[in-house]
């Protein structure tokens, strides 16, 4: 079988007709089928006013995010809607997970819209309730609960932060993570034991958080697989351990690979990589700069002209970024397109059906989180947000 090169192409500068390595994706995000889309976008958002409050999430597609009253993380969109407790509805154009935060921090007399209830996160749903309920009992007839901490990111159901909160864990984002397991290791178990701390869902995170950030080593931290018995550990790995990572990833970020950056470096002088810390391990060893989307936008924004970067992150993202920043070369870091599939459910169709009902009077679409959900959910939030030092960030 015959390897073929195939090239690695700048943002926006050029493609390949003989592969879909491309970035500049003709055609892979159509226009809408409909022309007179954006008219009545425009048009329900000014019939409803001060009513709705559109959140755009920055991996979402630019044909919704124009019409967002803010951008940001997920959990900046979160705290954002909670204070425009004015607002009737909130559109939140991301994934359900996202829908669900902005549902427990918002008044009881406010509605989130989710405008495709397809929009998941494949991430959030490799940690079910179910499953992690039964990785905490096998714990317990190993001996080790009492001494593990959960700490679940941000990224994650109602039903997780919940279940963190009311066994004392923290929810974290990818900007204070290095804190929530500071603050996971300084609690202790009975008799002053030393805790481990359960890290849900995204494997990455917690294994580049506690190797690189806290001194940890890849020995010290074994992998939860749920769809193994016991979590395909012995209760002597668990008893060793001090971070037991749950088997889950963020599909986009897990794609990245270091031999990408192997060839950009060798193509692209003085070349910059930058990359989520979502990405596998591998990749954030070769990597310049780590952080979260917000410090991957911030980096971009302060970086001189004619500077050369390597992105690691959802290319909706860095396709902006690059519009943006025309006096930069800016790469993407993969051989192909690397849209989030769900992220992307949300179109203008989905989100024109949406308004255009509340302009009817019909609300479709709510997420709501039961009583008990939230207010268990809320306590493990409050304890991130009363995590010293770092903001609290995605």
């Amino acid at each position: 079988m015959t390897t073929v090169d195939l090239p690695l192409l700048p943002l926006g500068r050029g493609t390949d007709p003989l592969s879909e390595r491309g970035v500049e994706c003709p055609g892979d995000l159509p226009p809408a089928s409909d022309p007179d889309l954006v008219a009545r976008a425009l048009a329900a958002k000014e019939a409803l006013g001060d009513r709705v409050f559109v959140l755009g999430h920055h991996y979402q597609r630019d044909e919704v995010i124009q019409f967002a009253d803010v951008t940001g993380d997920s959990f900046k969109l979160a705290r954002d809607a909670a204070a425009r407790p004015e607002a009737e509805f909130i559109v939140f154009c991301g994934v359900h997970f996202m829908a669900e935060s902005a549902d427990i921090l918002t008044g009881p007399h406010q509605q989130v819209v989710l405008p495709d209830l397809a929009a998941g996160c494949s991430m959030a749903d490799m940690a079910r309730i179910a499953q992690v309920e039964a990785a905490w009992e096998a714990m317990a007839a190993a001996g080790v609960q009492d001494q593990v901490v959960p700490v679940t990111y941000m990224n994650s159901s109602a039903d997780i932060k919940a279940f963190c909160g009311r066994n004392g864990g923290v929810v974290c984002t990818s900007s204070n993570a290095e804190v929530a397991l500071e603050w996971a290791f300084e609690q202790k178990g009975p008799d002053n034991a030393d805790t481990k701390v359960l890290f849900l869902p995204d494997q990455h995170l917690g294994r580049n958080t506690a190797v690189l950030k806290l001194g940890y080593s890849l020995d010290d931290c074994v992998v939860w697989n749920p769809h193994k018995p016991n979590g395909g550990l012995t209760p002597e790995e668990l008893r060793a351990a001090k971070v037991i990572l749950w088997k889950g990833h963020c599909s986009v970020h897990g794609r990245f690979s270091p031999d990408v950056i192997d060839e950009l470096r060798a193509k692209i002088p003085d070349l910059n990589v930058l990359v989520h810390p979502e990405c596998q391990h591998e990749v954030v060893l070769k990597a310049d700069l780590v952080g979260s989307t917000e410090f991957i936008i911030k980096t971009i924004e302060a970086a001189p002209a004619g500077s050369s970067w390597a992105i690691g992150t959802e290319l909706n993202l860095v396709q902006r970024l690059a519009t943006a920043h025309p006096d930069k070369n800016i790469v993407f870091l993969d051989r192909n397109v690397c849209y989030c599939s769900t992220m992307n459910r949300i179109d203008l169709p989905h989100f024109v059906w949406a308004m255009e009902n509340l302009v009817a009077g019909n609300v479709v679409n709510v997420i709501e989180v039961d009583p008990k959900t939230e207010q268990e959910a809320l306590v493990a939030l409050q304890r991130m947000l009363d995590l010293p030092g770092k903001s609290h960030r995605d």
